[in-house]
């Protein structure tokens, strides 16, 4: 015959409930003893504090998670912090913690491309910031290049002949990152998982939306939601 799990487990159970009830009344008699020992005076303490702690934990309402607000966008307000601790990193820092940040080497190249290819250029320092901290000679393990970091093959699709040339690097950034955006219908969140992992990791996992990233997240690697998050504090940084 088998037994199942639950049924097990029954007589320790029982067993246990009893222990507690045989502590609790154990409890009561030193109380109504009244001894006035100091043991007692401490006991006395630790059951009023216990009642006490019962009773305010079953009136709690627990907060709102700090810094999420209905302006971070969807991806940050469906986010629960407590239920997954990896994707709590890729959550915004709140705007009241953030210092602004003044003018960059290539606010002009910034600015022409931003009006060319319709892109926000808080979103585009916010990603030149997150790849490459404005180092245009910087050179990635994997080996993407310059201040947006372009792979050999997106550079050569782009047009680049020198990926380390400011001004042909932001261009095509903005401009691979501006057909990610209208890919997703402006969804920037999913424009940046697709310019970091790729858009196709994005079409395996079968998602076109934020929500339906918001669903996957734990699918997508690990540096790519910090990615997702570092832009999205970055970008704070250089909004009006």
């Amino acid at each position: 015959m088998q037994i199942d799990s639950a049924t097990a487990k029954q007589p320790s159970s029982l067993q246990d409930t009893s222990r507690i009830q045989n502590r609790d009344e154990l409890i009561q008699e030193i109380l109504q003893s009244g001894s006035g020992s100091g043991f007692d005076v401490m006991l006395k303490q630790y059951v009023q504090s216990s009642i006490d702690g019962t009773s305010s934990s079953d009136a709690s309402v627990h907060p709102k998670a700090p810094g999420v607000t209905y302006s971070d966008g969807l991806l940050w307000q469906q986010l629960n912090p407590s239920a997954n601790a990896e994707a709590s990193d890729i959550r915004p820092e709140s705007r009241h913690a953030v210092q602004k940040s003044g003018p960059t080497a290539y606010d002009d190249l910034i600015r022409e491309a931003s009006r060319k290819y319709g892109v926000d250029e808080a979103l585009i320092k916010a990603v030149i910031d997150t790849e490459s901290s404005f180092n245009p000679n910087v050179v990635s393990s994997a080996g993407a290049k310059g201040l947006m970091q372009l792979m050999d093959g997106t550079a050569a699709g782009l047009g680049v002949t020198d990926p380390f040339d400011p001004a042909q690097n932001i261009d095509a950034g903005t401009r691979y990152l501006s057909y990610q955006i209208k890919r997703f219908d402006g969804q920037v969140n999913m424009a940046l998982a697709a310019y970091n992992a790729g858009p196709n990791r994005l079409a395996k996992l079968g998602v076109s939306t934020d929500a339906q990233l918001m669903d996957k997240l734990d699918m997508l690697p690990l540096e790519t939601r910090k990615y997702i998050r570092k832009v999205a504090d970055a970008r704070l940084k250089y909004e009006a």
